[in-house]
């Protein structure tokens, strides 16, 4: 029996721990056990809690309830807790999602006492410093000791950066193991889409016509905080579904609420108030935005996530960032990058959405990636 602990503090990660933690019940139960520890980083009941309950994640063994804060102040208090609890528990090893504070904090709390670190998302790089997730990204990387990459671009990006292909046993952070793993939010995707269906009436709720409306999140700093971006993102999407009379359903991140009515134009803020196509909603659970993402026409997005996801369910998308750490959507022509550029986002828009032929390869595994994370925690650890 290994025993380990898993981070958990923002929205997303939440989700992708439902994958693993599936997989340990299932399959792992008497071999693998797990300690979750919420850091809070995500505190509104919207944004973490309902997630436990709809996904059916075992409650958090601690939670951190650290709150906003600015990163410093919050990652700080991150790594003072979650060292206690690894010190307290004595784990195999520490697994970490993705690129948040709470992943940055995990890794350095871990590394220092020399906690194995795995890193589930590894390799994903946006090639921007200026992101704070690319930041935590890279140096949780290179304090691991197992690397799980979602896709080929990541597992390279890690041969690019030094890391070897094949290493010999025992690994650590200085002779890591990388894998070309799969992606367990494709697990995750496959394992609820049908249950989104059965169990979730946002489609009738907001009247949305099947394949005929704009699925939109906007939720990142620099679109959120700077003025000229969210004009243009807003007056982009406005213009979009004046001039094609079609909904836009756009799931309000708590962040994005707060600032529209300071950062947007008056007048805009208006139109849009006014817009009988316009469905500004409070966040979404889970299995809500699953079923807004199957039933979609398009999703327009500044969100990494959901970006795959659209592409899972076979659904065009247009991001609303200048790079994506998951170039191979804009490879094989299901994703445009636009930024926050307003002409760019209308021709996206219609490019996408009058393609015919539209290829969405099998990128990102069978569904059964959190199996294969489970199998090797279980032999390397």
């Amino acid at each position: 029996m290994i025993k380990i602990v898993t981070i958990i503090g923002a929205r997303p990660q939440i989700i992708k721990a439902a994958a693993l933690s599936r997989a340990i019940a299932s399959k792992f139960a008497d071999s693998i056990s797990e300690i979750i520890v919420h850091t809070g980083q995500h505190y509104d009941e919207n944004m973490s809690q309902v997630f436990f309950d709809e996904l059916g994640i075992p409650a958090p063994h601690y939670n951190l309830n650290v709150g906003s804060g600015s990163h410093g102040k919050q990652t700080a208090t991150m790594i003072s807790g979650i060292e206690d609890i690894l010190i307290k528990e004595n784990p195999h090893g520490i697994v970490l999602y993705g690129d948040t504070n709470s992943t940055l904090a995990g890794a350095i709390a871990a590394s220092k006492i020399h906690v194995p670190v795995i890193h589930i998302e590894a390799g994903l790089r946006s090639f921007n410093k200026a992101m704070p997730e690319e930041v935590n990204r890279i140096m949780c990387d290179h304090v691991s000791t197992l690397l799980f990459s979602p896709t080929q671009t990541g597992f390279q990006n890690l041969l690019n950066e030094g890391f070897k292909a094949s290493v010999n046993k025992p690994y650590s952070a200085n002779n890591p193991k990388i894998y070309h793993s799969g992606d367990v939010m494709y697990d995750n995707s496959l394992h609820f889409s049908s249950i989104a269906e059965t169990q979730t009436d946002v489609i009738t709720k907001h009247a949305l016509q099947k394949n005929n409306f704009i699925l939109a999140t906007i939720h990142r700093n620099n679109n959120t905080d700077e003025p000229a971006r969210l004009n243009a993102l807003f007056n982009a999407l406005y213009k979009i579904s004046e001039t094609h009379q079609i909904d836009v359903v756009l799931p309000l991140h708590p962040r994005t609420s707060k600032l529209l009515n300071t950062n947007l134009n008056p007048s805009l803020l208006e139109k849009i108030k006014s817009s009988t196509y316009f469905k500004i909603t409070p966040p979404v659970s889970f299995l809500e935005m699953i079923a807004l993402e199957k039933n979609c026409k398009i999703v327009m997005t500044d969100s990494g996530g959901v970006q795959k996801e659209a592409f899972y369910f076979e659904k065009p998308c247009v991001i609303l960032r200048p790079e994506t750490e998951w170039i191979e959507l804009v490879e094989c022509g299901t994703a445009i990058i636009t930024d926050a550029d307003e002409q760019k986002i209308i021709s996206a828009f219609s490019t996408l959405t009058t393609k015919i032929d539209m290829k969405f390869p099998k990128l990102y595994g069978d569904g059964k990636a959190a199996e294969f994370i489970c199998s090797e925690m279980l032999s390397n650890l």
